[in-house]
């Protein structure tokens, strides 16, 4: 009963906040006279949705292939490198600046490059997600890592550990706050890098349905689209929100 209690109290915010926001979207149109190309109602676009679910399911399995791919592929490298930095300082004083200038252009810059490396297929988007998820995974742990107390590390040294004794028993649980935040920043980031990059040029996938939709000016296929990919986004955050009360249970 507790349990059902707790979960029920952090899912009521949630539910609240999508029912205000959906009335507000039904509002607008009635008060505002809004048309349907413009905005159309929400049953319009859930029973489009309905209609044409195989076609979408089909794209959205697609997108998330590439995006979990590259989701889990970034993070991975991410930390390990975050790790490595940590380990040889010397490496994190030449490599991050490289990081960030490679990072300070938007990730979907770089998909016309992709694209002619790896692509029209899934590859190309996984290498684009696993750019920037990689990024944000490396910057958090990074700062993670750095977070364990000095004395614990002298402590822990005057017993004779080495480096990676220090990084797996210390640093690393230290830092598993800011990995988290890392793993749940980059759920959308990778869903949006997953679908541009598709629009942009693809086989399959949401961004590909977005785009041949919008030529054929077809806005109901590209609002069911949307929402398949927000419904999407929204379960694995939920998921890492699951996962962060399991590993970092004391918060």
């Amino acid at each position: 009963m507790a349990k059902r209690s707790l979960m029920a109290t952090r899912l009521a915010p949630v539910a609240g906040s999508v029912a205000v926001l959906l009335a507000l979207w039904e509002g607008a149109i009635v008060l505002f006279d809004i048309p349907p190309f413009v905005l159309p109602r929400l049953h319009s676009i859930v029973q489009h949705a309905v209609t044409d679910f195989d076609k979408l399911s089909g794209a959205l399995l697609a997108t998330l292939g590439e995006a979990l791919g590259g989701y889990l592929l970034g993070s991975l490298l991410g930390l390990l490198l975050a790790i490595v930095m940590v380990l040889v300082r010397p490496l994190e004083r030449a490599l991050l600046p490289i990081a960030v200038a490679v990072n300070s252009v938007p990730t979907v810059a770089y998909a016309p490059i992709f694209l002619i490396w790896f692509g029209l297929g899934p590859a190309s988007k996984v290498a684009l997600i696993t750019l920037a998820v990689g990024f944000t995974m490396l910057i958090n742990a990074l700062h993670g890592l750095k977070l364990a107390d000095e004395a614990a590390i002298n402590l822990m040294r005057s017993f004779g550990a080495g480096r990676l004794a220090l990084v797996w028993r210390l640093r690393l649980p230290c830092a598993m706050p800011s990995v988290v935040t890392a793993l749940r920043i980059s759920v959308p980031r990778s869903m949006i890098v997953a679908i541009v990059g598709e629009m942009l040029g693809a086989y399959a996938g949401l961004g590909r349905v977005i785009y041949e939709s919008t030529q054929m000016i077809d806005l109901l296929s590209v609002w069911s689209a949307v929402l398949f990919a927000s419904v999407a986004s929204m379960v694995l955050y939920g998921l890492l929100v699951w996962v962060d009360q399991k590993i970092v249970w004391w918060r």
